[in-house]
């Protein structure tokens, strides 16, 4: 089976996978060994919320090399560091995936994702359309300034930590320890579940 023909139907909001990212799985595919389990965190605070986070979680559906595995609830959270009502409240969701890629190809495509919804980079917390966070990678710990894994955060924010736990209560954070007591220590504070929206598990 050939990458592209792993990606479905053509979606014309999402960029096509970088080439580079084709030739890995490509290499990958013949043996489709070991795929390594990733956590990527999501969220958006600009236009359709719900409509975005679900696009990226079918974009990255779409990723030759990446299967979603699951999708946890969304959650409405006050924008992080920031003065109080100064910018909308962020929808905030979690995936658990399997991929064949590498971290710094997942890491591409997840900036490709976020360029695809018109993410602009240009104030530190600002507003955006989406963010897309590689928050842990298998077991990998590394301080690399391109990808820092886990996600150096990670432990301290609640509207990551919420989500993924209702996915994975057993989960770990690498270096940090279980996501059930790393939440336990955090507040919750301006983080609600939203049991009125849902998210898919792409087919």
């Amino acid at each position: 089976m050939t990458a592209s023909s792993l990606r479905g139907p053509s979606d014309p909001t999402v960029q096509p996978v970088p080439a580079s990212v084709v030739e890995q799985v490509d290499a990958a595919d013949t043996t489709l060994s070991n795929p390594k389990r990733a956590v990527v965190a999501l969220g958006s605070n600009l236009g359709n919320r719900l409509e975005t986070l679900q696009g990226a979680i079918d974009a990255l559906e779409d990723t030759p090399g990446v299967r979603i595995k699951a999708v946890s609830p969304v959650y409405e959270t006050e924008p992080w560091g920031v003065e109080p009502g100064s910018q909308p409240t962020y929808y905030n969701a979690v995936v658990v995936l399997k991929t064949t890629l590498p971290p710094s190809s997942l890491l591409e495509r997840a900036h490709a994702v976020e360029e695809a919804f018109n993410r602009v980079r240009d104030e530190h917390w600002g507003p955006r359309t989406l963010d897309v966070d590689i928050v842990a990678y298998a077991d990998v710990v590394s301080d690399d300034p391109q990808l820092t894994l886990p996600h150096p955060r990670a432990h301290e924010r609640a509207f990551v930590l919420a989500p993924w736990y209702d996915v994975d209560p057993e989960a770990l954070l690498p270096g940090r320890g279980t996501v059930a007591e790393l939440l336990a220590a955090v507040t919750r504070h301006g983080v609600e579940a939203r049991a009125d929206l849902e998210l898919r598990l792409p087919e």
